[in-house]
């Protein structure tokens, strides 16, 4: 069974967010504090971690960031917030996706078994040997799970180098951001492709020499993105 951490300082909420995912067959755990949530989270195994922004103690941005220091779990990041600049943050910090409170139970329960069939497929994938993409300079290995630029290796999060290597299998394709969304996170956009740019901008930072003048992945304005050849 698939276990589930819930860092949520609000009882009820985390409560009825337990209940929902538990009809839906997973083992969930609560911490109602940030001191707590990072611990639990650094020393227990969770297939995913439902991550509130505003918490007593340690605060959802620094546990983020701790457990991208240590762990490759999906993280899904919840706030009441609805400025843009925390959920940029958030995204940048490695969270996988970022729901805005009040959101409904199923669109929650959705979103995590999107996230988690995605990460399962890819961890139980039985890719073959040396199955590498390389594109003026940059190396994905797509069996290992890393990228080199110019033979220096970056360190990618688990959607930016899903969102790398898709981009690059399919060279000089204009994708637009609904369909990255969709093909990336396995779920529609729901109005809300934020995501989308805030991975593209880490990628760009990583792999382009001048971010403002990128010669990877070209933006097609009011369309979307392209991976040049």
């Amino acid at each position: 069974m698939s276990r589930i951490l819930i860092v949520e300082d609000e009882e009820a909420i985390a409560e009825l967010e337990k209940d929902y995912l538990e009809l839906n067959d997973f083992e969930v755990k609560i911490e109602n504090s940030g001191d707590t949530g990072l611990a639990t989270a650094l020393a227990e195994d969770f297939d995913l971690i439902i991550l509130d922004l505003m918490l007593p103690g340690i605060d959802g941005f620094e546990i983020c960031k701790r457990i991208r220091e240590d762990k490759d779990v999906p993280i899904l990041m919840v706030s009441a917030k609805k400025d843009d600049i925390d959920k940029i943050r958030g995204l940048g910090l490695g969270a996988d996706d970022y729901l805005t409170k009040p959101f409904s139970p199923s669109e929650l329960v959705a979103r995590v078994k999107a996230h988690m069939a995605r990460y399962n497929r890819l961890v139980g994938s039985h890719t073959k040997e040396n199955d590498i993409v390389e594109i003026r300079g940059i190396r994905i290995d797509k069996t290992a799970r890393r990228v080199f630029v110019d033979g220096v290796e970056k360190n990618f999060t688990t959607k930016e180098f899903d969102l790398l290597t898709f981009l690059a299998e399919n060279p000089n394709h204009v994708f637009t951001k609904e369909e990255i969304f969709r093909e990336i996170w396995d779920m529609d956009s729901i109005g809300d492709i934020a995501t989308v740019t805030v991975h593209i901008k880490k990628i760009r930072e990583k792999i382009e020499t001048d971010t403002s003048k990128p010669q990877y992945i070209e933006t097609i304005w009011g369309v979307g993105y392209r991976f040049k050849l």
